[in-house]
């Protein structure tokens, strides 16, 4: 290349560069004023049903109706399943609105400086995804996540329906739950970055004993997007059957990652049977070889995960020992879980664990 045609290249580079930003920035400004806008509708539209008994009864009508005006004006995207998202909208952000009972406003722009805080990175499709969920402090969670790890409306959708915020509060105390509607989630910990149970419904795999490790191995690879979704911030790809040789010895670690917050390797070994003090041996051997032969100095301790159809915590607790806090077991499931599956899994568990207490004292 000539001079002249590196100086172009440089420019346009820079001069694209400020042209997408622009662009980005006027996106992200109208999906703000957006949001700002649904939320007055649904003021409106509350406003107007609190009037009278007499106004709330044909309030449905005035829905209607006033869905078929704005409609004619400007086309799609303001239906009566829309006005009532924007009402719902409303009453459920409008307790972040400081109290102006005695104050009487009425021009747009005062109205507009008593609006909540809405988050910028997100749009009304993000919103219409949130207003779904009752607990606030659910709510809370997921706006904040949503945000912070660029979530699309879909994988918003898809990480609410898994019941990502009630899979992380099984393991934590009252405190713990607070904290994750509060400031979302905080990755202090290895414990901090392992979700039990791991959803993999996006897979399409049938819930089966028939099914083969290296067939899960092939779909997760398949589906690695998704997968990296579900392990959750900061995970990054590194390899997959990982040979570690050892005097001549040759053994494959599954799947490899580093999590660029704990600032550590992460093995990922997959058992389709029930977990065995076997797994967890083989497992030990593989962090092990990793904090000696792989690490760098500047490197946190390895962390190990076993997938499995099946497990007893108390096998886990007792065969790691001092190892627990660096080697993990996770249950996975191939459909979406409900809230009380959960709760009967958790209960399940400690269960069990207080039972192979008892039998050891």
């Amino acid at each position: 290349m000539n001079k002249i045609t590196l100086t172009l290249e440089s420019l346009y580079l820079r001069v694209s560069s400020l042209i997408n930003n622009a662009r980005n920035n006027v996106e992200r400004s109208i999906n703000h004023e957006m949001v700002r806008t649904y939320f007055l509708i649904g003021k409106e539209i509350v406003e107007e049903e609190q009037k009278g008994k007499e106004r709330a009864e044909y309030g449905e009508q005035i829905l209607q109706k006033l869905s078929i005006k704005l409609q004619n004006e400007y086309q799609k995207g303001f239906g009566v399943d829309t006005l009532e998202r924007a009402r719902r909208f409303y009453l459920i952000y409008q307790s972040d609105v400081l109290d102006t009972s005695e104050e009487k406003i009425s021009a747009p722009l005062e109205r507009k400086s008593l609006l909540p805080h809405f988050n910028p990175d997100l749009s009304w499709s993000h919103y219409r995804e949130l207003i779904k969920i009752s607990r606030a402090d659910a709510r809370k969670f997921y706006e904040i996540e949503a945000a912070k790890n660029n979530w699309s409306r879909r994988e918003l959708e898809r990480q609410i329906a898994s019941l990502l915020f009630e899979r992380l509060s099984l393991s934590k105390d009252k405190d713990g739950v607070m904290e994750l509607g509060l400031v979302g989630q905080e990755i202090k910990t290895a414990s901090d970055a392992i979700k039990d149970p791991m959803v993999l419904e996006f897979l399409g795999l049938p819930e089966s004993h028939l099914l083969v490790e290296s067939n899960l191995e092939q779909a997760l690879i398949d589906n690695l997007q998704n997968f990296l979704l579900e392990l959750g911030k900061g995970f990054a790809f590194v390899a997959r059957q990982k040979r570690l040789t050892l005097e001549g010895d040759h053994f494959y670690a599954d799947l490899v990652f580093y999590h660029v917050i704990l600032k550590s390797y992460i093995i990922v070994e997959l058992k389709t049977n029930k977990l065995t003090h076997t797994d967890l041996g083989q497992i030990q051997l593989y962090v092990n070889y990793f904090d000696q032969e792989i690490k760098q100095p500047d490197d946190n301790p390895t962390i190990g995960l076993i997938l499995c159809s099946k497990k007893n915590d108390a096998v886990v607790k007792y065969t790691l020992g001092d190892k627990a806090s660096q080697i993990f077991a996770s249950k996975y499931k191939f459909h979406l879980p409900t809230e009380a599956e959960l709760e009967e899994e958790l209960k399940r568990e400690v269960k069990m664990l207080k039972n192979s207490i008892n039998d050891k004292s």
